[in-house]
């Protein structure tokens, strides 16, 4: 993965350990991080929450606003 500006990237690998069309996506990253990805139907619009383990390298806000990032960037892509 990489910023746009590409100032910062790094490898990014995981498993996929459970999938539910429409509702979640479950992975495990190679360093043993869990990310849980939930679609919850609000109306006509879909909340989107992403649950994952911190990393020990990076302050706790920093990897928050990266994970944000990536979320903003998916719902632009969404609602295209």
């Amino acid at each position: 993965m990489a910023s746009t500006d590409g100032e910062m990237s790094f490898d990014f690998e995981g498993v996929y350990t459970e999938i539910r069309l429409n509702e979640k996506i479950k992975y495990l990253i190679v360093d043993g991080r869990e990310v849980e990805i939930t679609f919850t139907p609000i109306g006509e619009k879909t909340k989107v929450t992403e649950v994952f383990d911190l990393e020990n390298v990076h302050p706790s806000a920093l990897q928050k606003a990266g994970w944000q990032s990536i979320l903003d960037n998916f719902k632009k892509e969404a609602e295209e």
